[in-house]
């Protein structure tokens, strides 16, 4: 099941269950009219919202639309929680190599996390506001899980059984914010603004065999001004799964229905800068920072600029078919400006 959220109808929108490509979509007031509504009445609502999926998907849903992913916002307009964790060793390898210093081995056995703003996230094809472009404005593709509600030390088995939804993710990261801020010891903050999500949120039984063990086994593409940046495959290299993330939150907290946790950003053990671009037949990177460091290591200083105003970047999912899964995450980055 695929389901969106459009802008109309308040501030968290009109939910809308939409057909498997994408090409139309059908409002289900009489169900739900948020995608929060479905979250915390999900065994109540699911199986009339399945049998909608399932009309449209025949021709037959008398009242469906065109699907614009324009008009949406992220699937959640707000959340009540937004967890984004480091779940590729290899991107924080990577963070560290490059200033010199190196990984602790509890790395491996305890998953990085931080908690992001969730009032507000920005719709998928809406642009990334910022005020000064020396903030370092990078990109983050990631994909990530939206939670039913779960208690206190739940196990990663049972957390992964509560997963509801994936979408995708553009972290947005301000890098040169983020060392003034960590040098405090106390997390980031205004260096990790709104984050967008992709059009659809999709239940995993959409993804066959490509969700498996609580990954997804599928190459996320990242395309900035409209070349190909990245294509790592998100099962690979995938050292904690969404069991584990979120089973991690879950150790002192619960999380209630609607919770969304990220993997943080997609990366691949690769053969150094030369080898690993898109370009040279490697599979590229998921944000700059990651390019940076390759840089960094092999050739003594980064050479790559973060994004600039009027940049664009694009994320998105296909199957073997080569069909979109979730939509596009298609930003461009603009200058903030306060309204008179």
């Amino acid at each position: 099941m695929k389901l969106a959220t459009l802008k109309h109808g308040g501030r968290d929108g009109t939910l809308v269950v939409v057909s498997r490509d994408l090409a139309r979509c059908q409002a289900v007031p009489e169900i739900a009219k948020t995608l929060q509504q479905v979250l915390d009445n999900w065994d109540e609502v699911a199986a009339g919202l399945e049998l909608v999926y399932a009309m449209l998907n025949g021709g037959h849903a008398r009242h469906a639309i065109a699907f614009e992913p324009r008009q949406c916002h992220s699937p959640l307009p707000r959340a009540y929680q937004w967890a984004d964790g480091s779940a590729y060793i290899n991107h924080v390898e990577l963070v560290r190599k490059a200033r010199g210093a190196e990984l602790p081995p509890e790395f491996h056995v305890d998953p990085l996390m931080y908690q992001g703003g969730s009032d507000s996230f920005v719709g998928p094809c809406d642009p990334v506001l910022a005020c000064d472009e020396a903030w370092g404005i990078d990109f983050e593709a990631e994909v990530a899980a939206v939670t039913g509600d779960i208690p206190i030390g739940a196990t990663p088995e049972q957390c992964a059984q509560q997963i509801r939804l994936l979408m995708l993710v553009n972290d947005v990261s301000l890098r040169n914010l983020i060392p003034a801020e960590l040098a405090k010891g106390f997390g980031f903050l205004q260096s990790k603004p709104a984050s967008a999500f992709s059009p659809v949120a999709v239940t995993p039984d959409e993804l066959g065999l490509a969700w498996k063990d609580a990954k997804l086994h599928l190459p996320l593409e990242v395309e900035l001004n409209g070349r190909p940046f990245g294509k790592p495959n998100a099962g690979m290299d995938m050292t904690f799964n969404f069991g584990q993330l979120i089973a991690h939150v879950a150790k002192t907290r619960e999380l209630e229905a609607g919770s969304i946790v990220g993997s943080g950003t997609v990366s691949n053990k690769q053969g150094g800068l030369f080898g690993s671009s898109v370009a040279n037949g490697g599979v590229g990177y998921c944000c700059i920072a990651e390019l940076r460091m390759y840089e960094t290591i092999e050739e003594g200083k980064p050479k790559t600029p973060f994004m600039n105003f009027g940049d664009r970047v694009r994320i998105e999912m296909r199957d073997g078919d080569g069909t979109s899964i979730f939509g596009a995450i298609d930003q461009t980055i603009e200058r903030y400006r306060p309204a008179a």
